[in-house]
């Protein structure tokens, strides 16, 4: 069975299959709706080979379903009918949780994603539990993703923002009991130092994580 992978994302959405040298991206942003989305997938997948689909989705995915609409695409990805738009089984997660799929090598782990916005999930003992950290109260009436998101580091600049990361990851590896932390997105890479039990990932785990999606371990029993 090959699985095409959809990681959708405020600033792009990266397309990639098995067998296919290397992931594509477009271009996505404040206008891009799912229709809009998958007229441009069609036009670059014409030849590609592939069974199912997974769609990483920057919101909130409640039992495989998209329930909010997302904050940095356009409108009417609710209630959307993927599988009819593209004729094929389709398997929606929050793309946070996707990318901690593919980063998971045990124990309690919790997966930020350090993008447009901020993303978040955990895995315990090998299930996956999505959440939605981003909007939750941090400072001064702002929420952690005003701080650490994108926004974030155009307001505060590269040193400050660092310093409400690091502060973020802490607070959070606390309160939450996990053995390790993983940073993705593509911003993670600004950092230079990291606190104890945290770790760069690589933003080809968002890949993999989609992969796994379709396989039959204990890993995804929260998205069933």
């Amino acid at each position: 069975m090959k699985i095409l992978v959809i990681d959708v994302g405020g600033t792009h959405i990266k397309i990639g299959v098995l067998g296919q040298k290397k992931q594509i991206e477009i271009p996505s942003g404040l206008k891009m709706t799912p229709n809009k989305m998958i007229a441009a997938i069609k036009k670059i997948v014409v030849d590609w080979k592939y069974d199912v689909i997974t769609i990483g989705y920057p919101g909130l995915v409640l039992h495989g379903n998209i329930v909010a609409e997302p904050h940095n695409l356009g409108h009417g990805w609710v209630k959307f009918n993927f599988r009819e738009a593209f004729g094929l089984p389709v398997k929606i997660i929050n793309d946070a949780a996707m990318q901690a799929l593919g980063s998971y090598h045990g124990k309690r782990m919790l997966f930020l994603g350090l993008g447009t916005g901020l993303g978040s999930a955990m895995i315990i003992d090998g299930v996956l539990v999505p959440m939605e950290l981003a909007h939750l109260p941090y400072k001064k009436g702002r929420t952690y993703e005003d701080y650490v998101g994108l926004a974030g580091f155009k307001r505060l600049g590269k040193r400050k923002w660092r310093r409400h990361v690091i502060d973020v990851v802490k607070k959070l590896k606390v309160a939450l009991e996990v053995d390790y932390v993983i940073l993705g997105g593509g911003n993670a890479k600004l950092l230079t130092k990291l606190p104890p039990g945290c770790q760069i990932g690589d933003n080809a785990n968002a890949y993999r994580g989609g992969l796994r999606l379709w396989k039959k371990t204990d890993i995804y029993n929260s998205q069933k």
